[in-house]
């Protein structure tokens, strides 16, 4: 449970409840209808108060966020949490770990190690993801303890990613520009095709042996798969990717890692931004 506090200011006097909470303070559509319809959890100076009600300066709204947690928590399962405050937390996800449970992935799952901490710490909270990576992606998934930070977070974090690649780039940095779909009938398989949706991917190369080169990338666009299906296309797989083409003589998974999130905290405001450095078998790549 998570209580919000507004004290209102001049600027705010004789607005109505709804008209503040949906354009200062962020909260969808689907949050207010949720509060519309609990008495307990909204209130002005300690009394219930309606959406179409007005606010005066001096004012103290209060918000009460609550969940209906379906949990399966897993104890024996572990991911590392790097930042965590009243409304965000940030787990380092390690390799072959879905972060979704599924019908092959019922109990192995990030939600699970989630749900486990929130035992532990006597929280009952859904499981919101606000960045979702591969089961074999490794790095940084930003978690939303609530419907309203989940809501003004999706789609504004600045994400970095770090790769390895097979062979030597010509370029030090660079854009691939490609459309992808799906692969035939396959619901997993992406490719680039001109049927599909735009899809850019910008990358810097940070250094290199003969065999492999480490890279900072940047997505402008979100597609399934898109960082492996483009370096894919140019003739460099991601090293490990056996779906896209690439070796695994020494690595068994896809070297791809989600190593740096910022964001505006949804809200205090306050920029939080959190990196983590590249799991042993990434860093072994190019190591000298």
């Amino acid at each position: 449970m998570r209580t919000l506090e507004y004290h209102i200011a001049a600027v705010d006097h004789g607005r109505k409840v709804e008209d503040f909470l949906r354009k200062e303070k962020g909260f969808s559509g689907a949050l207010i209808r949720k509060l519309k319809l609990s008495r307990k959890n909204i209130s002005l100076n300690g009394e219930h108060i309606r959406m179409i009600d007005k606010l005066s300066q001096g004012d103290v709204l209060t918000i009460i966020l609550e969940d209906e947690a379906k949990a399966f928590p897993n104890h024996d399962l572990f991911a590392p949490i790097v930042y965590e405050d009243d409304d965000v937390m940030i787990f380092d996800k390690p390799a072959n770990m879905p972060v979704h449970p599924s019908i092959k992935h019922r109990m192995d799952t990030l939600a699970n190690v989630f749900w486990a901490y929130c035992e532990k710490t006597n929280q009952a909270l859904m499981f919101r993801p606000i960045n979702r990576l591969d089961r074999d992606t490794t790095g940084l998934c930003v978690v939303a303890k609530n419907g309203l930070c989940a809501s003004k977070l999706s789609g504004t974090l600045y994400k970095e990613y770090t790769a390895v690649c097979c062979g030597v780039l010509p370029d030090p940095k660079g854009t691939i520009d490609a459309p992808i779909a799906r692969k035939g009938e396959s619901i997993i398989t992406r490719e680039v095709s001109p049927l599909g949706q735009r899809a850019v991917t910008h990358y810097q190369v940070i250094s290199h042996n003969e065999k492999y080169t480490l890279l900072k990338i940047l997505l402008e666009t979100g597609r399934t798969h898109q960082i492996r299906v483009h370096f894919s296309f140019i003739g460099h797989s991601l090293a490990g990717d056996e779906m896209y083409g690439g070796s695994l003589c020494d690595i068994p998974r896809h070297a791809l890692h989600c190593s740096l999130v910022r964001f505006a905290h949804p809200v205090t405001n306050k920029v939080i931004e959190i990196s983590c450095p590249l799991p042993k078998d990434m860093k072994s790549l190019v190591e000298a």
